[in-house]
């Protein structure tokens, strides 16, 4: 009877590992625009693909959608979140606040684990940096800033910085260009994250907030710097 009871669990567990395999698939498509902002995601498709039957699908979906990754409307099919020029402007003018008051928070209740964490994380990047791997980059970018944003420990602050961290993964995905002036800014980009553990480790966030700022500047200007036809001199924002 116990070796039935086992047996019958076992499909449950294999359902489980199968289901964060598709979690983490889906969210590198959407964050590498694998799967274009807008575009439509085949609940049966993916059932297929990942060996699951649709009702844990469905739930993953509901899922990423509270977390900003999909659009979930009645009677309709699943979609990427969109990002529109409207979304892009919105991005840049609430991702300042957000991204500060993270930073600041974080430099106020940062744990001696967390800054070692952090630093692993920054190892990461400093190594997709070096490599040229963008993909390995946006990853570790996404990851570095969300977890300054759980060192934060505010419940209303981090669901926000998640929605605007998958955007700003699908904007340095699409404006990232492979030129020198772009590799400087990237080692920039480095050396401010390098900046902004000493100062949430030293529980500055004054500077911590600073950096970040200047650090978001960076992603602002790289975009406009695609978006704007060469030779276009690139209004200052001061």
């Amino acid at each position: 009877m116990a070796m039935q009871k086992a047996d019958a669990a076992q499909p449950r567990l294999v359902n489980i590992d199968k289901k964060q395999v598709l979690a983490l698939e889906l969210r590198r498509r959407i964050l590498l625009m694998e799967i274009a902002p807008g575009a439509v995601i085949d609940e049966q498709e993916l059932a297929e693909e990942f060996g699951l039957s649709r009702p844990p699908v469905r739930e993953l979906m509901r899922q990423m959608a509270g977390e900003g990754y999909i659009e979930l409307e009645a009677n309709r099919p699943a979609r990427a979140t969109s990002m529109s020029y409207h979304a892009l402007r919105d991005f840049y003018l609430v991702a300042p606040m957000i991204y500060i008051a993270s930073t600041r928070l974080a430099a106020e209740n940062a744990r001696p684990a967390d800054i070692a964490k952090l630093r692993r994380i920054q190892d990461e990047f400093r190594a997709a940096v070096e490599g040229g791997d963008v993909d390995a980059r946006i990853f570790a970018n996404d990851a570095f800033h969300l977890e300054i944003g759980n060192i934060a420990r505010n419940a209303y602050l981090l669901p926000s910085l998640r929605r605007l961290l998958i955007d700003h993964a699908r904007i340095g995905r699409t404006y990232y260009r492979d030129d020198v002036s772009d590799k400087a800014e990237l080692a920039t980009a480095a050396a401010q994250h390098d900046q902004i553990i000493d100062a949430i480790e030293r529980r500055d966030p004054e500077t911590a907030g600073r950096i970040v700022q200047a650090h978001l500047e960076l992603s602002r200007r790289n975009m406009a710097a695609y978006a704007v036809p060469e030779g276009m001199e690139i209004p200052s924002t001061s």
